[in-house]
């Protein structure tokens, strides 16, 4: 034997191993990876386990059903923002170094709106199927990002549809309206309060609080004074929660109406009985729908209530999907251009269109109520 042979074996089982690494690298090329950018931790936490949910369930279904593009899998991997603006960020810069061309995502329309103008300039495909706030699409529009969309309806589409609502159920009423002061609460107080006055009703007072605010006693006494019939609320389930409790801890009930940042079991955990009766408004509803039967008959067997966004961030999975069949690709623009076509989408929400900005069309709402630990629709 000579002295070399051993070389020569050493050499081909370091080419066989450096084959053997490279194997699996090239198998995963073949997947098309789709990133879920939400509020895996903080304050929204509940939206963003809601969202974790459906785009799990959503990347199962379609890749058990052949994939994408000829059989290749979609990928999922999560990436959390907090709901944090700096954090969305980072998480925005994260996906695109990583060459990532899809993003299910993100939640808080503050969060959102930053990381959108990382996407645009990049053209990577993000669709968000919970974010609100006009900013997001009509920004897309004004700086030219096609890749920008939103699988959920708008703050002035929700705040045209329950201001004539309000200003015709409290007519001759006190109502007072709060917010926030994020882009979400905020955004939607005002388009609610816009569309209420033209309706013809007046609010006694429109003020803001602090997110993440946990003393509410002086909001209280200022409430208790104004003695309202209604007060509506821009913002979410941690602070609302909060200012029930503590308002029914000082005798008062306050007759609370939210958006839709009040949908998870948490709320009433915070807000205790004194939630009773609260109202938020949402898009209908879409565990009923012949649409999601396939999904919800997988989520009631693993015992889990796709409650809230959960479905709307399935949607989002599937519209990706579509896009690639659509055209044949992976490429963002182009599947943003086909999603924009006149032909509906198949979702579990039903089916959807997009107009040129990247906006739904035609979202459709309903009023919830809690009650005992639970919220379903009203019945007029």
């Amino acid at each position: 034997m000579s002295r070399t042979a051993p070389l020569r074996r050493a050499g081909a089982r370091l080419i066989f191993a450096t084959v053997a690494l490279l194997l699996p690298a090239a198998a995963r090329a073949q997947d098309v990876t789709v990133a879920l950018a939400g509020p895996i931790t903080g304050p929204v936490a509940p939206v963003g386990d809601q969202m974790r949910k459906g785009a799990e369930l959503a990347v199962e279904m379609i890749n058990a059903a052949g994939g994408v593009l000829g059989g290749r899998k979609l990928k999922l991997v999560v990436e959390d923002d907090a709901c944090d603006p700096k954090q969305a960020v980072s998480v925005a810069n994260r996906i695109v170094t990583a060459g990532i061309k899809f993003v299910a995502g993100h939640a808080c329309s503050g969060a959102t709106i930053p990381a959108s103008s990382v996407y645009g300039d990049a053209g990577v495909l993000m669709m968000s199927p919970a974010a609100s706030n006009p900013t997001l699409t009509d920004g897309a529009a004004k700086n030219g990002w096609t890749t920008i969309m939103r699988l959920y309806g708008r703050d002035d589409a929700q705040g045209a549809w329950i201001g004539p609502w309000l200003a015709k159920r409290y007519a001759g009423k006190r109502i007072v309206i709060l917010h926030d002061k994020s882009p979400y609460g905020q955004g939607l107080a005002t388009e609610v309060r816009k569309a209420m006055n033209a309706a013809g009703l007046r609010e006694v007072a429109f003020d803001g609080i602090n997110a993440g605010e946990k003393d509410f006693s002086a909001l209280v006494s200022k409430l208790k004074s104004l003695n309202p019939d209604l007060v509506y609320f821009g913002g979410y389930h941690t602070e609302a929660g909060l200012m029930i409790r503590q308002a029914n801890a000082a005798g008062f009930n306050i007759r609370l109406m939210t958006g839709d940042g009040i949908n998870t079991p948490e709320f009433w955990t915070i807000a205790g009985p004194g939630a009773e009766g609260t109202m938020f408004t949402f898009p209908v509803d879409p565990r009923e729908l012949d649409d999601a039967k396939a999904a919800m008959a997988r989520y009631r067997a693993a015992g889990v209530d796709p409650e809230g966004f959960t479905l709307y961030t399935y949607a989002v999975i599937q519209a990706f999907a579509e896009g690639m069949r659509r055209t044949g690709s992976t490429d963002p623009a182009k599947i943003a251009e086909a999603l924009r076509g006149p032909d509906p989408i198949a979702t579990v929400v039903g089916p959807v269109r997009f107009d040129q900005k990247g906006d739904i069309l035609d979202p459709r709402y309903e009023i919830n109520v809690w009650h005992d630990g639970r919220y379903a629709a009203m019945k007029e």
